[in-house]
């Protein structure tokens, strides 16, 4: 797996979302100042509502935009065998349903990329999962309890 490419693939991710945003803010800003949406009586709040969304629209965008900076200077680097799970390490668990990718960035996480038709999802350092993670080593094993179960997971490879 490539992390260079992985790191790009998130950067559009952000690209379209922050996109997509603002057109919505624009849809729901548009919506608000239309002569049809004029409150008809104290009770109609259609224009306020829509100005409420498109506000929310726009401050969405802000914080993608500012996970889309912070991606600007983060680099990936390689990890060594001996070396410990860190930001930019991409880390394969292996657990008793198969193998899970993860990718430890400074944001967006909760992100999923396919990547060489493997999903490979996007965690950060501060997570609950991300700091789990962290510090681990090549076979070492993580244990995760989801409600009455218990799951193990083993440290497969880390890139």
């Amino acid at each position: 797996m490539n992390k260079t490419t992985l790191l790009q693939q998130l950067r559009e991710h952000l690209t379209a979302r922050i996109e997509g945003f603002a057109r919505s803010a624009r849809e729901a800003h548009a919506e608000a100042t239309h002569e049809q949406n004029k409150a008809e009586n104290k009770y109609d709040t259609r224009a306020l509502e829509a100005s409420y969304l498109a506000e929310g629209q726009t401050r969405q965008a802000a914080e993608v935009m500012q996970a889309l900076e912070a991606l600007g200077s983060f680099s990936v680097r390689d990890f060594a065998p001996t070396d410990p799970v860190a930001l930019g390490a991409l880390a394969e668990f292996e657990g008793k349903d198969g193998c899970t990718w993860y990718f430890l960035a400074p944001c967006a996480g909760g992100t999923e990329l396919l990547h060489e038709n493997t999903a490979v999802l996007v965690l950060t350092p501060h997570s609950p999962l991300g700091q789990h993670l962290i510090g681990r080593k090549l076979g070492e094993t993580l244990t995760l309890q989801f409600g009455r179960e218990r799951v193990v997971y083993r440290l497969k490879s880390l890139l």
